[in-house]
């Protein structure tokens, strides 16, 4: 059986696949999308099912479910890193549209091929060495020349803090690497004057559209906060960096890049081709939001305005605190300047269940109603705020 969808050329595609049924597939459902359908392939009771148009009850890797979603839409999407790409490169071998391609979506999955590409493309990366064993010779050569115990990554599945070890010295490094197995990536440990993240999104025909750098804050390994506007000074630096590689790896879509901020300037930390949670702020805070501009790359349409709607834009993480939230959280109306987004998941602690988002004049008082209103759902405060 084919799953093909001829398509006449240049026109613009109407139906979307998504892989995976989580936030970031609810969001996508909820976006303006005008001319648009979204089909999830999730399972039965993930959140994007309440929002997206049609459902393909599946997983992932169920080579049978992806088949009947490609048969029901133009192009696929996707919206996590736990995709098998060998499975995908049959695909789209058979003709499947797939925006990003498995390709392009190696450099989000595989941590080891990312670094290799992207050293010998010479973009700026801490010093890393890749190891199948922490007997690997090169492992020892490399903890000879760094001066801290260094950080070592999974090659592959690790997200929100999972999947990477802050080792304490050689031989917590050396057991890590055993724990994660082949292809581990093990990176020095860095002195960090902060960290940013740089959101553009390509198009099919290799259109660019960048948004505007922001401050994100780290907590136990997870994303809590996105502030626009940044203050580093390292916009042109990043947005020059972003569609660097974009270009490299043939990006259609979103593309996130988190990178560190060092005092020898920005360094690669981890990349997403996909809407990604530090561009969460852009649904209230720009003229197009993340999910709007991916849906339009994806489908072949014009790339929107990135322009921000207001002066300060603040987004705080709602994740899982030590008791379940209070009834109707989400529900409350909040006050002016706030928006609140319930991904309808289920509570456990640090899980995240949604977000919030404030925007206004003047950086204090719109950071303290993004943090007063998850809070209120249960999000820990913190010691500097």
């Amino acid at each position: 059986m084919s799953c093909v969808s001829v398509v006449p050329h240049g026109s613009a595609l109407s139906r979307v696949g998504v892989v995976g049924g989580g936030q970031l597939a609810r969001l996508l459902g909820e976006a303006e999308r005008p001319g648009i359908t979204v089909t999830v392939l999730a399972g039965a009771d993930e959140p994007a099912t309440a929002t997206c148009d049609e459902v393909v009850v599946g997983d992932a890797r169920d080579d049978a479910a992806l088949r009947t979603l490609a048969e029901r839409v133009d192009v696929i999407t996707f919206d996590h890193e736990l995709v098998d790409l060998e499975q995908l490169a049959r695909l789209e071998a058979e003709g499947v549209l797939l925006r990003p391609g498995p390709g392009a979506l190696r450099a989000a999955v595989d941590k080891s091929y990312q670094r290799r590409l992207f050293a010998d493309a010479g973009l700026p990366l801490p010093r890393f060495v890749v190891v199948d064993s922490p007997r690997d010779a090169g492992l020892t050569t490399f903890l000879d020349t760094v001066d801290a115990a260094p950080v070592v990554k999974a090659a592959r599945g690790g997200y929100d803090g999972r999947g990477v070890v802050f080792s304490t010295g050689r031989d917590d490094a050396r057991a890590a690497v055993e724990r994660f197995g082949a292809s581990v990536v093990v990176e020095e440990s860095l002195t960090l004057r902060g960290e940013v993240a740089q959101l553009l999104v390509r198009g099919a025909d290799g259109d660019v559209v960048t948004y505007p750098l922001v401050t994100t804050v780290q907590r136990d390994g997870q994303c809590a906060e996105v502030r626009y506007p940044c203050d580093t000074g390292h916009d042109d630096e990043a947005a020059a960096l972003a569609v660097r590689i974009a270009e490299l790896v043939d990006a259609v879509g979103v593309l996130a890049v988190e990178l560190f901020v060092t005092d020898a300037g920005l360094l690669i930390n981890e990349v997403a081709l996909r809407p990604h949670n530090t561009g969460h702020w852009t649904i209230e805070g720009a003229r197009t939001s993340q999910f709007a501009n991916h849906l339009a790359a994806v489908t072949g349409r014009p790339l929107g305005p990135t322009t921000p709607t207001a002066a300060h834009v603040v987004m705080v993480n709602v994740t899982g605190g030590p008791q379940p939230p209070p009834p109707g959280w989400s529900r409350t109306a909040p006050r002016t300047g706030v928006a609140i987004h319930d991904y309808a998941k289920a509570w456990r602690p640090e899980r995240k269940i949604g977000h919030v988002t404030a925007w206004g004049d003047d950086a204090a008082a719109t950071r303290v109603r993004a943090w007063r209103e998850a809070r209120r759902a249960g999000t820990a405060s913190w010691e500097d705020e």
